[in-house]
């Protein structure tokens, strides 16, 4: 060994190695295990959405009706239609869009004849209108056919 080279040398590295198994390694498991939670849950919501595709799309709708219901008073007895605004822009010429964006709820209900647009982000009703979703045909007259006469019986020679 060489008598310029403090005896704690070797110690510092064994030292740095401790550090390193004291921390990086249960950092290390900490994100394995998360990930792998993470990949279970996403398989798991994977497989129920593969199972019943629907359920998503009625949850969406039960919650976006039960906070609108929190601001205004909605059609009883009738599960509504959901649609989201896409593309606001190609709505605008309808004064029922005008004031739509990106995102906004629109909930239907075809008996009451009503479609509310609401605004999940600032949480308030944007706009209230009936709906005319097609007025059922007028029934025509049946048409009475007309009574046929008795064919003349005096016939002229």
């Amino acid at each position: 060994m060489r008598s310029d080279m403090p005896m704690s040398a070797p110690a510092e590295g064994g030292e740095e190695r401790d550090i390193v198994r004291s921390v990086v390694v249960p950092v290390l498991v900490l994100i394995a295990v998360l990930g792998l939670g993470a990949a279970y849950y996403y398989n798991s919501q994977l497989a129920k959405f593969k199972k019943n595709p629907q359920q998503l799309a009625q949850e969406e709708v039960a919650s976006v009706v039960g906070r609108v219901s929190q601001i205004m008073v909605l059609p009883e007895g009738e599960q509504p239609t959901l649609a989201t605004v896409a593309d606001p822009s190609r709505l605008k010429d309808q004064p029922f869009f005008a004031k739509a964006k990106v995102g906004d709820k629109v909930l239907l209900y075809a008996n009451a004849r009503k479609a509310i647009l609401y605004d999940p982000v600032a949480n308030k009703i944007v706009e209230v209108a009936p709906i005319n979703i097609g007025n059922p045909a007028p029934i025509a007259p049946t048409p009475v056919p007309a009574p046929a006469t008795a064919p003349d019986t005096t016939k002229t020679k």
